[in-house]
């Protein structure tokens, strides 16, 4: 599925370089007219955006639910779903933690002896314990 904005560099495409007009453009890409001559109203969000970037660099392990938890105690009124938007468009994730180091090199294995009572077992588990309510038979 493509969207909006890449609908309208397609129509734009098609008019510079092939000389379409815009209705024959916008049906060949399967565009709404309006779709592409649409310019957005909205204010650009510059500071908010610029203040959610610092939060997220400040505390990288925090998602959109906890730095909107902290904006809202800045006082700022925005919504979950704008702040969402916002997280999203700035490209803004939560950091993967690094990999747990593993062990390395070979593990020796156990050495089984060819003769009886050679090698002793003890069973820790809670089930077999007396203290832990095992019975005693």
């Amino acid at each position: 599925m493509v969207g909006p904005a890449a609908k309208r560099e397609g129509v734009a495409h098609l008019q510079a370089a092939l000389g379409l007009s815009e209705r024959r453009a916008c049906s060949i890409v399967n565009a709404d007219r309006k779709m592409i001559r649409y310019r957005s109203c909205r204010p650009p969000d510059t500071e908010l955006r610029t203040h959610l970037r610092e939060l997220a660099n400040e505390r990288k392990r925090f998602g959109y639910r906890r730095l909107f938890v902290l904006l809202r105690q800045q006082g700022e009124p925005s919504g979950i779903n704008r702040i969402y938007r916002l997280y999203r468009e700035e490209g803004l994730t939560v950091r993967k933690r690094r990999a747990r180091r593993r062990a390395v090199g070979a593990r020796a294995p156990i050495l089984v002896e060819a003769r009886p009572n050679a090698r002793w077992s003890l069973d820790l588990s809670e089930t077999s314990s007396p203290a832990a309510g095992g019975s005693v038979s």
